[in-house]
């Protein structure tokens, strides 16, 4: 399996606590998963990878490899990024999404179908 790891933005803790309480409830096997951290550092969002449950069958050292290979060719992005959040204040974590890359595509098509 071929992974991808982007940081999509700042949040509200509380509502990005919201959206996995949804998530969980309507799409339990979804093709992504949204990782959140308080800081915007390589180990930060490698810890907050490890949070996401074992049962969806994923090689994790692969995961691993998408977020380091993210953090290796976006340095103008994480930039932009740690300064959004340190802009945000202390109660917002930058939120980024990891997802099996055939079943992102597969998601983002029904969404376009449906």
């Amino acid at each position: 399996m071929k992974y991808t790891f982007d940081i999509l933005g700042v949040s509200p803790v509380w509502h990005f606590f919201n959206h996995q309480q949804e998530k969980q409830e309507h799409q339990p096997r979804a093709g992504a998963e949204y990782v959140g951290s308080y800081h915007c550092t390589l180990d930060a969002f490698l810890e907050s990878v490890e949070t996401v449950p074992r049962t969806r069958g994923w090689e994790f050292d692969r995961v691993v490899d998408s977020v380091i290979g993210y953090w290796m060719k976006n340095s103008d992005s994480i930039r932009h990024w740690k300064r959004r959040l340190q802009d945000a204040g202390d109660r917002n974590l930058l939120v980024a999404r990891v997802a099996d890359v055939h079943s992102l595509k597969t998601e983002f098509e029904s969404l376009l179908n449906g």
